[in-house]
């Protein structure tokens, strides 16, 4: 268990990990964390990309690798869970976001999004398969969504999972590393979010259905690489963050047949300092809830309703890949007030989830997945 016992600690752990980096954001630290510890639940997936609970005790993860795995009563179980697809672990691509059906109690379905090699074209795009789960071996598999046109460059894939209150399937999928064709064009599935039933059929209130040339699982475009999404637990809203490129990560709360800009508008630039766009704001396109100059590279993403954390409840936590701490968002409706830092130091943060058994658990690359637990 790793205790955290001072703000200097704190201030002392962040710097440690940090010497090597970037400017960081100026984000106050909490005196929150103070209240909780770290408790490693394992050390054994190497970038532990999705989390999905199957009942108080124990939940999936997915190794982004290529492999999905058990953690039950707090211990990864050795055996890994056969009939995945064959997909393209390589640079950002690999086995994704998993999530569990509504219904799972009465019909055993989960799914997972994927670098998935379906379809003509050279190369992989997001995917998405349903599966039955029974002990350990996934069957009756169904593709019920697959991205296109295939690329071969390794990144933006997405591709976060979530249900909202209706049962509908919201996807998050990346450009794909083409920034100037993908977002903006309807024909095109790449930086989008996509919403479609549990069957992969499409919703016909769907904003673009019957429209020429334009993909009807089409929720909302202009993303850019979406890896965090969730929905609000009391207005159902689906709420995403997305990585910018040199500044400019967001928060967006997604709206039916909306535009979130990328590239035409952004708070960023390119990685070498020079500006792609002298825009951050255009009539039709929408503004962010949040953002971030500079970048934290967020992923992963939870609302907090637990009373085990009565300071974070109704708050949003985010993870940072490049400054490995976690980012507590206040609220008020739909505006996000301030943030604080908990927890720096802790690893590169693949994902945050809060668990069916209330406990918030931390997925880091390579440092291993840990629970948060009240301090006694």
């Amino acid at each position: 268990m790793i205790k955290i016992t001072s703000l200097v600690g704190l201030v002392v752990s962040v710097a440690m990990f940090t010497s090597a980096c970037a400017q960081q954001p100026k984000i106050p630290l909490s005196e929150s964390v103070q209240s909780y510890n770290l408790e490693l639940v394992t050390k054994d997936i190497d970038i532990p990309w999705g989390m999905a609970w199957i009942d108080a005790n124990t939940f999936l993860v997915s190794d982004r690798k290529g492999e999905l795995r058990l953690v039950k009563d707090g211990k990864l179980l050795t055996q890994k869970i056969g009939g995945l697809p064959k997909l393209r672990a390589q640079g950002q691509g690999g086995l994704l976001d998993v999530a569990i059906d509504p219904n799972f109690s009465k019909n055993n379905l989960i799914y997972f999004s994927y670098s998935g090699l379906e379809g003509e074209n050279e190369g992989a795009h997001t995917s998405v398969m349903r599966a039955k789960l029974q002990d350990f071996e996934l069957t009756e598999q169904k593709v019920v969504f697959e991205g296109s046109p295939n690329s071969t460059k390794g990144q933006h894939y997405g591709s976060r999972l979530a249900f909202d209150k209706l049962g509908y399937l919201y996807i998050s999928s990346g450009d794909r590393g083409n920034r100037d064709v993908n977002p903006q064009r309807l024909d095109r599935d790449a930086g989008k979010i996509h919403r479609i039933h549990s069957d992969g059929s499409i919703p016909k209130d769907n904003p673009f259905v019957g429209q020429q040339g334009a993909n009807p699982s089409i929720y909302s475009y202009g993303h850019r690489n979406p890896q965090g999404m969730a929905m609000h637990p009391q207005t159902g809203d689906i709420w995403t963050h997305e990585h910018g490129p040199k500044g400019g990560d967001e928060i967006n709360i997604i709206q039916k047949g909306a535009n979130y800009g990328w590239p035409v508008i952004s708070y960023g630039v390119n990685y070498s300092g020079t500006s792609f766009t002298d825009l951050t704001e255009k009539p039709g396109m929408q503004q962010p809830a949040w953002y971030w100059v500079p970048s934290i590279a967020p992923s992963g993403l939870t609302f907090v309703t637990s009373s085990r954390y009565p300071q974070w409840q109704n708050k949003i936590i985010v993870g940072s890949l490049k400054f490995a701490y976690l980012v507590a968002l206040e609220l008020d409706g739909d505006k996000v007030l301030n943030q604080e830092t908990l927890f720096p130091g802790v690893g590169r943060v693949r994902n945050v989830k809060q668990g069916l058994d209330g406990y918030i658990y931390i997925a880091t690359d390579g440092a291993g997945i840990f629970k948060i637990v009240p301090s006694t």
